[in-house]
């Protein structure tokens, strides 16, 4: 692989996956300040509303850092992958064009009437607007994986005479059947990334005995809403994404479970080491059988290895993509401990006094994001080495007149701009928490009504 095509790849990978953190959270956040609104609409407590106050703010500031770090990856496209986008414009042009025009200004213009109109807008407006954030974060989700799905599996194309790629069915394109699983897998796991971080906080504010009334329901909102997406991020949704790989890409699913050889009755492994050169597993550990039952329903169905398949068709970084599978599957199974142990102690009423599985939440704020990136760098290098699956190769599509040193350049001024955010995002967010869910109302008046 040529050097410009490794920093071309390299530079979208470090934007995307900065970019996504604030993605990811406000997804997930959007559902969760809806179901606090419902709430107070339906108790009348004024509890829940300063609850979804405080992440009002939370979201609003991950909400402008997604903005400011998605506007490069739009440029990257005429930039870094110019052939790509010559080629294949004429389709993924029409998601991303809805998810600006239609998503985008439906979830900014309610947030901005939710975060500045409450005290104008009635309760039942009020709890509107929150939906309306809600529907226009998962809309704007939508289209970015209808976009996604098209590059896994594409569909309603034609090919023109001079190489470009012409959309034939926009239905085909909206509804592609890649689309669901991948949706419902990518919206879980943002559900996932936001109730860990408000479970976080509310085990934060529990253990140091600040805004405990908040804190409680921080804690039963977050261990449910995470605890939840943890079962649905393993079934159904992670057991229908994985099918579909079997399905359409079979060499994809071989390089992710480290399957040299083609078996029936195929095992999965459970940790391992990748040797390409003797095209086997290093101390492996594995479940005999596991990978044809779920791939196939049959405990005895064959699975092709990586030896089915030319060496050209293989994904081009098979090691990372095994590692980060693994890393990713091997979370998700702590998520569903962790968090079933919480459900367990709530349920039990002692979640708030247990301080191990407390500082445990706590610390587990990291996790969610490292799995959901996890996530993506599996299905991103399982497409390669296509950029659109079995239509364009990734080398194919990048920007043959920019040179390695113009987009390392470029890529070093990336790093220093976002370490300049990341520094500034963690400044607000920590002033945020450090004021609190009841800043500006009086701490006493609001523990002293208990509402």
């Amino acid at each position: 692989m040529n050097t410009a095509l490794s920093l071309h790849r390299l530079q979208f990978a470090f934007t995307i996956t900065f970019h996504y953190i604030f993605v990811q959270l406000t997804m997930g956040l959007a559902l969760l300040i809806f179901l606090l609104k419902t709430f107070h609409l339906r108790t009348g407590q004024r509890r829940y509303a300063r609850a979804a106050r405080f992440w009002a703010k939370l979201f609003a500031v991950n909400f402008a850092l997604g903005v400011v770090t998605g506007i490069p990856m739009e440029f990257q496209f005429g930039t870094n992958w110019a052939a790509f986008a010559r080629a294949a414009g004429g389709v993924i042009g029409q998601t991303l064009a809805m998810e600006g025009v239609f998503s985008f200004f439906l979830e900014s213009t309610f947030l901005g009437l939710f975060i500045y109109g409450e005290k104008k807008l009635g309760a039942i407006t009020h709890w509107f607007a929150a939906l309306l954030v809600l529907l226009g974060s998962w809309l704007s989700g939508y289209f970015i994986i209808a976009t996604n799905a098209w590059m896994q599996h594409p569909v309603g194309y034609v090919v023109g005479e001079r190489g470009e790629i012409l959309l034939t069915s926009l239905s085909a394109l909206l509804l592609n059947p890649w689309i669901l699983w991948q949706y419902l897998h990518t919206i879980t796991g943002a559900v996932l990334t936001a109730g860990f971080l408000m479970a976080a906080v509310g085990a934060f504010y529990q253990l140091t005995a600040r805004h405990e009334e908040q804190a409680r329901i921080f804690l039963r909102l977050g261990v449910v809403a995470s605890a939840t997406a943890s079962v649905l991020m393993l079934f159904p949704t992670g057991d229908g994404q994985g099918k579909m790989i079997a399905q359409n890409q079979p060499a994809t699913l071989a390089a992710m479970e480290g399957l040299f050889r083609t078996v029936e009755g195929a095992p999965m492994a459970l940790i391992g080491q990748p040797d390409l050169e003797k095209m086997r597993l290093d101390n492996p550990i594995v479940v005999p059988k596991m990978l044809s039952f779920m791939t196939h329903q049959r405990w005895k169905a064959e699975v092709l290895g990586l030896d089915a398949f030319p060496r050209d068709q293989w994904p081009d970084q098979i090691a990372l993509l095994y590692f980060a599978y693994h890393i990713m599957v091997g979370l998700g199974t702590i998520f569903i401990a962790l968090t079933g142990t919480a459900v367990w102690l709530l349920f039990r009423k002692r979640l708030e006094s247990s301080r191990p599985i407390l500082w445990a939440l706590m610390l587990a704020v990291p996790f969610p994001f490292i799995a959901n990136t996890a996530g993506w760098t599996t299905a991103e290098l399982g497409r390669q080495p296509w950029l659109i699956y079995g239509v364009v190769r990734t080398a194919a599509g990048s920007s043959p007149t920019v040179s390695a040193g113009n987009t390392l350049f470029t890529l070093i001024g990336f790093m220093g701009m976002y370490t300049i955010l990341s520094i500034l995002y963690l400044f607000l967010i920590y002033r945020e928490l450090d004021h609190g869910p009841e800043a500006g109302e009086g701490h006493k008046a609001a523990e002293r009504t208990g509402r």
